[in-house]
């Protein structure tokens, strides 16, 4: 199983940062960086949401679906529910106000992927993919505010 925990200040305040996280359909438009093509919420309960999500990596598209919990505006869990490659998925975001304007936001997630996932690709995956993702995020919510 993969795990990463990354601490990141964002220059924005928890709310703001907390609708970037929740805006799951605008997912496309800046995770491209980490190959995300396709978002779609597929059950909507209000602070429960199921979200597939469709990844382009080494030229195939594939999907994996999480349930997320809304802790609006501090925090967004998620658990796995199924997809491909990947037997687990499950992480959070937790945010809290750093002073004027700022939020920290501590990322977490542990993943396991499939026997057939060659563990230099999950290397990659953790320690190439994870930074790209967290920027985007960052720069996302402070082109926002």
């Amino acid at each position: 199983m993969a795990t990463a925990t990354r601490t990141l200040e964002i220059n924005v305040e928890p709310e703001k940062m907390f609708e970037v996280l929740a805006d799951f359909n605008a997912y496309p438009e800046f995770l491209d960086v980490v190959g995300m093509t396709k978002v779609e919420v597929v059950r909507d309960d209000g602070d429960v949401k199921e979200v597939t999500h469709w990844v382009k990596k080494m030229g195939a598209t594939v999907y994996y679906k999480l349930r997320y919990r809304l802790e609006e505006p501090k925090k967004m869990s998620w658990t796995f529910v199924k997809g491909q490659m990947m037997k687990d998925n499950n992480g959070s975001w937790e945010l809290s106000s750093a002073g004027e304007g700022k939020c920290q936001a501590i990322y977490s997630a542990e993943v396991k992927f499939g026997m057939l996932v060659p563990k230099s690709v999950v290397s990659v995956l953790v320690n190439n993919e994870l930074p790209d993702l967290l920027a985007a995020f960052k720069k996302r919510a402070e082109s926002r505010s």
